[in-house]
């Protein structure tokens, strides 16, 4: 009976997740946060009801690989080469802002004769941006195609990248068989691999939905999930960049095609059903009992406040120096505040090679959490429509087009679902 308790679990996941969303929805929140909750009271460091196990991690991993996807599907690329170098401005400084930051914590409280190397990487930790919990905030609350929302999409994606090489810098200082000059001349084989790609695979699916009898459109899901997958795979085993990195570009790939549009419903489906709620819920099933003396709760605080003005002035300040409003400046910064699975995923780095003494773990991990439920709170407050807001112009103008178009299509359904 032991073999099948994964069943149970994944059940109990569902459940809790979707009644906890409803939950925050009713108190105004995005539902993402009511599933990040359902994670940390059904796990470890509560009441223990749902352990971590492999299955679970590796759901969890296909989960914000989908929704990276589906983000990829549901952007332009037009919008997003308009934010390119805005974009770069804004992950910079969003970087080493907060590497700066978390050094000089770190040299507050580690001393050692090595501690130069341990402050470095604490900084790093807190450079990453997990974009998944963001992307699904502003899915559920239509802020998507904003402009602002297509530079913190773009500001993740150079972030990732950015925090990559910073890993690998301060890793190559501890473990003399990483060779730097290797790992970047991947990072740029992977952009142009990217390219090259694109250009083509887009063509391919461009013809083939607009050639295709239309019988059957089940294939056209599951050649794009399969190929979302496959891009996925190669980033991470062939240029050590991040998977989530490259299901991010198969989406792009097919968005603007065709059947973008029916692909899109299909792998919200499969997101909305199964494997978001496992990812979300996972990030709290991460959370062991800890055990605080006053000294870490000072340190937590201190990490959680850092966490959020670090990454908010960053990206703050580069969203300013490359023109957009202060406004949109704000969305973007609060867009960036979540640490989430990626900087568990360099702390678990950190831990394998000793660079992330026990006295830091569970501040940084109590950390990362808190940064993953809060950016969904932080984006409601600051995502408010009012008239005259210029980063909901082409948005608004794009939902109106798109709501017309169904109208003609089909009167009577879209009657009857108002």
């Amino acid at each position: 009976m032991e073999s099948y308790r994964y069943l149970l679990d994944i059940a109990i996941i569902l459940l809790a997740t979707k009644f906890f969303g409803i939950f925050s929805k009713k108190l105004r929140m995005p539902s993402v946060v009511g599933a990040l909750v359902a994670g940390i009271i059904l796990g470890p460091s509560m009441s223990n009801i749902v352990a971590p196990s492999q299955l679970i991690t590796s759901l969890s991993e296909i989960g914000v690989i989908v929704i990276m996807f589906a983000a990829g599907l549901e952007t332009s690329i037009t919008d997003l080469r308009k934010a390119g170098l805005k974009a770069f401005v804004i992950a910079l400084l969003g970087v080493l802002i907060p590497l700066a930051v978390f050094y000089v914590i770190g040299m507050i409280y580690d001393h050692g004769p090595k501690a130069w190397i341990t402050n470095l990487f604490i900084g790093v930790i807190f450079t990453a941006t997990s974009v998944g919990i963001t992307v699904e905030t502003l899915k559920e609350m239509h802020c998507m195609n904003t402009e602002s929302g297509n530079a913190i999409l773009a500001a993740a994606v150079i972030d990732d990248v950015l925090g990559i090489v910073c890993l690998t810098l301060v890793t190559g200082f501890a473990d003399s068989s990483v060779s730097i000059p290797m790992v970047l001349m991947k990072i740029l084989g992977f952009f142009v691999f990217a390219v090259a790609v694109g250009i083509v695979m887009h063509k391919v699916f461009k013809w083939w939905f607009s050639h295709d009898n239309n019988n059957g459109l089940q294939r056209y899901s599951i050649v794009s999930f399969a190929f979302a997958l496959i891009m996925g795979y190669i980033s991470e085993a062939w240029f050590g960049v991040a998977d989530i990195t490259g299901s991010f570009v198969a989406g792009l790939i097919i968005s603007g095609t065709k059947q973008c549009e029916y692909v899109t419903k299909r792998i919200g489906t499969l997101s909305y059903m199964l494997i978001s709620p496992i990812f979300f819920a996972s990030i709290g099933l991460k959370l062991t009992p800890i055990h605080l003396t006053w000294t870490l709760v000072g340190l937590l605080l201190i990490l959680c406040v850092a966490s959020i003005v670090t990454k908010v002035g960053g990206c703050y300040l580069g969203a300013i120096m490359t023109k957009y409003s202060s406004k949109q400046a704000l969305r973007i910064g609060c867009g960036m505040i979540s640490r989430g699975e990626v900087a568990l995923i360099v702390a678990n780095k950190g831990m394998a090679l000793g660079l992330l003494p026990e006295f830091f773990v569970s501040p940084i991990l109590l950390c990362v959490v808190f940064t993953t439920v809060i950016t969904p709170v932080f984006l409601k407050m600051v995502y408010k429509r009012e008239p005259g807001d210029t980063d909901f112009k082409d948005h608004m103008d794009h939902s109106e087009k798109k709501e017309i178009h169904e109208v003609m299509k089909n009167p009577m359904t879209n009657y009857q679902e108002v």
